[in-house]
């Protein structure tokens, strides 16, 4: 009898720790600005506009100063970013247009392709998403259907901040698959949509996509008015409009997201137990700052991809700044490790877990990072970075990042053998992640 109570004892024990043990899982919250500059936020720099919630994630966090989008434009990164792999094995390598008469309209990234959203769902997560998805506009390609059991946002590359509309004047606001007007100003949306997932979230361990649309055009602070109308294709923005005004609005406004964001996860008592991870999908366009960074938005030179980044986890993750080269694919493999979720057999991964330097100060790998957006390409190699067919220089050119930074001498001509090789190596790449492209659908 004793025997028996000790092992019915043992049984309720260990289902009244089941919830516990979902908390080993940390919660996770990815946050992802739009166009925004390497320059732009205050701890890197900015003087434009005062940033105090982001540089306090980046007090309280650590913040990168050599972190890379794999893209240096809107779509590709995000294909990237939620599979973990270079964009051009997905099919998505370009933006994927709002005109309905452009054949990048119809791009998207397949139901074949497997999310970070699917494997967490999959290893016991709640999932969401929040924002812009930018990664096909058929309802058969919305976020609900790739992992995202909730999704509140738009899945064109913009829309106005006020009305909703997209780019070509339609409605353009979604509740999963349905088609959900909602007022308010987009930034202020998307952040409170966020802020009530996490405070009705706080027992399953959950992972949030938080993809706001600041700072990207049209350029609209909170009290502006809409700048789109249905069914027509063109801006129009009142007489003497100041957009310079307008965008340092959206980016306060973002900073205040992020703020709020952090605030619901140390009000819920969960910041021991949340991983944030906030960064941009693209360098600034002429708009914002790239701080000492040549190229804007298009390009890659580093001012179109190298991103201001920052991991939070407090207790766990240590204050300081890295110099440690990272790209947005890393997120994938960094995110499922945290989560204890796998990947099927045989499906590989281009990025690696920033684990080993997020929780132990530990260096990376030495790898090789490569960039391809139209005929522009570029590789890093330790310090060294190649950049082909770039806007600026005939042919080729090489730059030493750890002295200069801002790519503006080019050692090519004095660094040929290394040349050679980055070349050979940047082809071989090339034409390796375009060997099987995941087919679009017709």
């Amino acid at each position: 009898m004793r025997q028996g109570v000790i092992v019915m004892l043992m049984v309720l024990g260990a289902g009244a720790m089941a919830p516990a043990a979902e908390h080993l899982k940390p919660n996770i919250i990815i946050i992802l600005a739009d166009d925004m500059g390497y320059g732009d936020a205050s701890c890197y720099g900015g003087k434009a506009v005062k940033t105090p919630h982001i540089d306090q994630l980046a007090a309280e966090g650590l913040r990168f100063t050599d972190f890379h989008a794999s893209g240096c434009v809107c779509s590709p990164t995000r294909a990237g970013l939620v599979t973990g792999r270079y964009q051009q094995r997905t099919g998505v390598d370009q933006v994927v247009n709002a005109d309905d008469d452009e054949p990048s309209h119809d791009l998207a990234l397949q139901l074949s392709e497997i999310t970070f959203a699917e494997r967490l769902r999959d290893a016991g997560y709640n999932t969401a998403m929040f924002g812009k998805w930018h990664l096909g506009y058929a309802p058969r390609y919305n976020p609900s259907l790739q992992g995202f059991e909730i999704f509140r946002g738009y899945v064109s590359g913009n829309v106005d901040y006020q009305n909703h509309l997209d780019r070509m004047g339609k409605p353009d606001w979604w509740e999963n698959l349905e088609l959900t007007p909602e007022k308010g100003y987009s930034v202020h949306l998307i952040s409170q949509h966020a802020v009530k997932f996490i405070e009705t979230h706080t027992e399953q361990p959950f992972c949030l996509y938080i993809a706001q649309e600041s700072v990207h055009a049209p350029y609209q602070g909170p009290g502006d008015p809409p700048v789109r109308a249905e069914g027509r294709t063109k801006d129009v923005y009142p007489d003497h409009y100041d957009k310079h005004r307008a965008f340092n609005e959206m980016l306060a406004e973002m900073d205040k997201g992020v703020g709020e964001i952090v605030g619901a996860v140390k009000r819920a008592d969960m910041a021991d137990r949340t991983f944030i991870f906030f960064f941009s999908d693209n360098g600034g366009t002429p708009m914002s700052s790239n701080g000492p960074l040549r190229g804007f938005k298009g390009s890659l030179w580093e001012g179109g991809h190298r991103e201001p980044a920052i991991a939070w986890w407090p207790g766990k993750i240590k204050p300081g700044v890295t110099d440690e080269l990272a790209i947005s694919i890393d997120l994938m493999p960094t995110l499922l490790e945290l989560g204890g979720a796998t990947m099927p057999e045989g499906h590989a991964l281009d990025g690696v877990s920033l684990m080993p330097l997020l929780m132990e100060g530990k260096a990376l790998p030495a790898r090789k990072v490569f960039w391809e957006y139209g005929k522009q390409r570029a590789m890093r190699e330790g310090k060294w970075k190649l950049i082909e067919n770039a806007k600026g220089i005939d042919g080729v050119g090489l730059y030493d990042l750890s002295s200069d930074i801002g790519e503006k001498h080019n050692a090519a001509d004095t660094e040929t053998d290394r040349v050679e090789t980055m070349r050979k190596d940047l082809q071989a790449w090339h034409e390796e992640v375009h060997a099987h492209v995941t087919p679009q659908d017709k």
